[in-house]
């Protein structure tokens, strides 16, 4: 009854109704303002809002006087169109008769941060080093003493830490010394110049320098140098220019008594070798250049390219020249002298090429060996292409005498010059065929192949065996050559592993003090901030730490990029 009165009198009727409500029981909840309250049994449904909004109330009555069961509360709603009022029920009875249980208001707040924009370019919180702060910024060492100093954890194997600044602190400090972004672009650009004329003098003084000593002569060996072509390749390369020089003397000075053609191929052949280990030993010295910033991964593949060109000179000088002359031999036959002083030479140059061959041959062996390898698969692979050009020229200039003596002594036998110029024409496909052997395998080195599924098997074995790693994705292992391996994959890490490795790290008890410090939203993100960095921190210590395990169980892995997944 009172919400059909409510209703018809309006939002007055109802405020009276609810303050008589709170007079009948005073214990009730305080007045929501603003808020919805919910009363369960013998409730008083209500919004109060401040603004004027449309009010819900709903009263449940129950009758004293004919209980019944099963029968459920007669409900009166004020927002109903059409109610009838209740029967047997005495207005004043139930005003009195009617009590609300105490119900405590609860409010439920979602705390949330508020989210930062931080826009398509953000480097405030960006770290730089002081060389990198002098050179960009055009500071002084003098003028970064003041500002923040922060230990990171170094990315160089030489050392654990090194010092940075915020880039923010740093731009500051450089528009307080130079006064706008103007004068620091005009600033760096002038120093540009200023770097630019330093180098042209450097140039200009070293070129100086060498003239000079040119002509007083040097008092000091390179001993660098000197100590490669002592052992190794650079010692088979060596011996075999040493000999390949000799026996090309000598044989030209048979082609030029004799004049035949097989002593010319065999003239040719061996300064085509000759020229080519002199290839080989500037590719080794070059080889052995420290890494610039030009080129950070060094210049070990200078050896497969002075290789690559010694394959190809092979190709134009030994096996054209060969065939030049064997086909103008059969087209022009000529008559040949006595041929004693060309056996003489070629018994001299078998005997000398040979020493060269078992040369390269035990050095392959060797390194095979201590690769782990059979002698046939370092050589395919090209685990050092110096010594397998030597070996490929050695084998053939072998073959070679041996076919040229064979042709030759046909020739002095039956008196025909055809069988002199067929020996030209053999001597000049070996040579083609080992060009191509040799084209072919450092062509395979230069572009990049893959290490054997082996070793790239063992090296994500390892990986996955950590308790950090959780899975290996995307593994790439590459021959750099020279017994290089750069190797690259895609690493899961397991949080909660490395979460726990930075917590055996921490004193706990002050941990639990900072969380018990925790109340509000600010105080939970300077928390979150402070740890979560540290953990990635942790992170980071865990792929150095990876890395450097690779490199050690496998040296010949030299480059180790792991990705974080």
């Amino acid at each position: 009854m009172a919400g059909v009165s409510a209703r018809s009198r309006g939002w007055s009727s109802l405020c009276r109704l609810y303050l008589r409500v709170h007079a009948v029981q005073p214990s009730c909840g305080r007045a929501c303002h603003g808020w919805q309250r919910s009363v369960k049994s013998r409730g008083l449904l209500c919004l109060m809002p401040s603004s004027r909004l449309p009010v819900q109330a709903q009263i449940r009555l129950y009758s004293s006087n004919e209980p019944k069961e099963g029968s459920g509360p007669t409900e009166l709603n004020a927002t109903s169109s059409t109610e009838k009022p209740t029967a047997g029920l005495d207005p004043g009875k139930s005003e009195q008769k009617f009590t609300l249980p105490p119900d405590p208001i609860q409010v439920k707040v979602k705390a949330v941060l508020k989210k930062r924009e931080y826009g398509s370019t953000y480097m405030k919180n960006n770290f730089i080093t002081g060389v990198r702060a002098m050179n960009e910024f055009c500071l002084k060492p003098s003028d970064l003493e003041p500002l923040r100093k922060i230990r990171r954890r170094s990315p160089h194997d030489d050392s654990e830490s090194f010092t940075v600044f915020l880039r923010s602190d740093v731009e500051t400090k450089a528009m307080e010394v130079w006064g706008s972004p103007e004068a620091i672009y005009r600033e760096r650009k002038l120093r540009k110049e200023e770097e630019i004329a330093y180098r042209e003098n450097l140039f200009r003084n070293q070129k100086l320098l060498k003239e000079y000593k040119e002509f007083l002569g040097t008092t000091k060996p390179r001993l660098s140098t000197a100590s490669m072509f002592l052992k190794g390749p650079g010692k088979v390369v060596m011996v075999a220019i040493c000999i390949n020089g000799l026996n090309f003397f000598f044989k030209l000075l048979a082609w030029v008594y004799t004049g035949s053609a097989s002593m010319f191929s065999e003239a040719i052949h061996s300064l085509a070798d000759t020229c080519n280990q002199a290839l080989l030993a500037l590719g080794i010295s070059q080889s052995a250049r420290t890494p610039d910033p030009g080129h950070p991964y060094g210049f070990t593949n200078m050896r497969y390219i002075a290789s690559l060109i010694s394959g190809v000179g092979i190709f134009m000088m030994g096996a054209g020249l060969s065939w030049y002359h064997g086909i103008m031999g059969l087209l022009h036959p000529q008559p040949i002298e006595s041929l004693l002083w060309a056996y003489c030479i070629l018994a001299g140059s078998l005997v000398s090429e040979g020493a060269t061959l078992l040369v390269a041959i035990n050095e392959i062996r060797k390194s095979a060996r201590t690769k782990g390898l059979s002698f046939y698969e370092y050589v395919i692979q090209s685990k050092d292409p110096s010594t397998n050009v030597v070996l490929m020229e050695d084998a053939a200039a072998v073959l070679g005498v041996i076919m040229a003596a064979s042709c030759m002594g046909l020739t002095s036998l039956t008196g025909n010059p055809y069988y002199d110029s067929l020996g030209s024409l053999g001597v000049g496909t070996l040579l083609g065929a080992v060009s191509a052997f040799l084209i072919y395998t450092n062509t395979e080195a230069l572009i990049g192949r893959s290490i054997q599924p082996e070793q790239v098997q063992r090296l994500t074995e390892l990986l996955e065996s950590d308790p950090a790693v959780r899975a290996i994705h995307d593994v790439k292992a590459t021959d750099m050559g020279m017994s290089k391996v750069r190797f690259k994959a895609e690493v899961d890490f397991d949080g909660r592993v490395v979460t726990r490795s930075y917590l055996e790290k921490q004193d706990i008890d002050q941990v639990l003090q900072e969380i018990r410090q925790v109340k509000t939203p600010e105080d939970l993100e300077a928390f979150m901030l402070k740890h979560g960095e540290n953990i990635i921190d942790t992170l980071g210590a865990e792929v150095d730490r990876l890395e450097k395990e690779l490199k050690q169980r496998n040296p010949d892995v030299r480059h180790v990029d792991l990705e974080i997944l």
